[in-house]
């Protein structure tokens, strides 16, 4: 599909100045200058010297905020950074309008090569779990260990209840959506994206969920909202369907880094099936399943993914390397009613 099937996305010093964005406490927000590109970064300042870093991709419609919980519970354990991918968050578009896949994967490549900080503890979700496996197979030198929330990897089978994001993707669709919602206020379609991504919307404190209706009135104001949205969901979707080297599936098997892969039992947009042939191609993965998580585990359940993150910082320091090693390792966590955390490995 043709970028040009689109709008083109207007010039980054016609638009808005994104609003004032409630920070958490103790995380801080710059914007970083790249070559075609501007990144929104998230961080919070490392509780002591030393730290080995890390950085958290969000995934589709969501931003670096998805990441402040988790973040505040690695506090004295990693660095941690999350970005804005490019039109999502506060993030203004990329100069040459390029969503896919690969275009997200660069402009995390570029962020990590121009910081120094690689290489980093590669967090992702949804999207974000596609963007940094592909990362994590091209740039193996950037990656130390990769943990991937329900990543968004070809399914030949996709659910129901994913198929509306799917089409997001298609020409004209954004346009008849956007129509049919005219009048949907941003409190409800906050409760419908609630009802889509967590296992139980209840979970979600009243403030946290006027904080994202407060978010989302702001990124609806932006005239490249639906344009990010609808070409990232495109460029998902074509990603889907490369072939060879360049499969999303294939290159999950040349990822080298040790890799914590979480899905939820409840997950409406991933496949809960996908977590046993996703610790069957990562060849040195974890896996942490959460039947009653849906698609945002680090949100609903970041104390428990926090814990299984620390076991498996351990299980890479201890190791000295990427791959290889062998066994499984089995345990009941006691949070968000996990299943098991288990090790699996074929090997390089």
């Amino acid at each position: 599909m043709s970028s040009t099937e689109l709008p083109s996305v207007p010039p980054t010093d016609l638009l808005p100045e994104p609003a004032a964005v409630r920070v958490a406490d103790g995380e801080r927000l710059r914007s970083v200058g790249l070559p075609g590109v501007t990144l929104s970064v998230r961080s919070r300042p490392p509780a002591r010297e030393g730290l080995a870093p890390a950085l958290h991709v969000h995934g589709l419609g969501g931003s670096s905020q998805n990441w402040s919980a988790l973040m505040a519970l690695l506090d004295g354990v990693v660095e941690c950074e999350a970005l804005d991918l490019p039109g999502f968050g506060d993030s203004p578009p990329p100069d040459d309008g390029d969503y896919s896949v690969t275009g997200h994967a660069r402009a995390v490549i570029r962020y990590l090569d121009s910081s120094g900080r690689g290489p980093v503890h590669l967090f992702g979700n949804s999207l974000g779990g596609a963007v940094t496996t592909r990362v994590a197979a091209v740039r193996p030198d950037l990656v130390r260990t990769l943990t991937l929330v329900s990543p968004a990897l070809p399914e030949l089978r996709v659910q129901r209840t994913a198929l509306p994001t799917a089409l997001l993707g298609f020409p004209g669709v954004a346009t008849v959506f956007t129509r049919f919602t005219r009048e949907w206020t941003a409190e409800q379609r906050v409760r419908g994206v609630m009802a889509l991504c967590y296992g139980d919307p209840a979970r979600v404190a009243p403030e946290a969920f006027g904080h994202a209706v407060q978010e989302l009135e702001r990124r609806l104001r932006l005239p490249y909202f639906w344009d990010a949205m609808t070409r990232s969901a495109r460029g998902l979707v074509n990603a889907y369907t490369l072939g060879g080297q360049h499969g999303l599936w294939r290159q999950a098997e040349r990822v080298l880094a040790p890799t914590l892969l979480v899905y939820g039992g409840r997950d409406q947009l991933v496949g809960f099936r996908m977590a046993q042939r996703a610790a069957r191609t990562f060849r040195d993965s974890r896996l942490l399943t959460l039947p009653q998580a849906g698609h945002v585990a680090m949100m609903e359940y970041p104390d428990t993914v926090a814990t299984a993150f620390r076991d498996l910082l351990e299980y890479a320091e201890r190791s000295g390397a990427p791959a290889g090693a062998g066994g499984t390792d089995a345990s009941d966590a006691a949070d968000g009613g996990a299943e098991s955390v288990r090790r699996t490995s074929t090997g390089s």
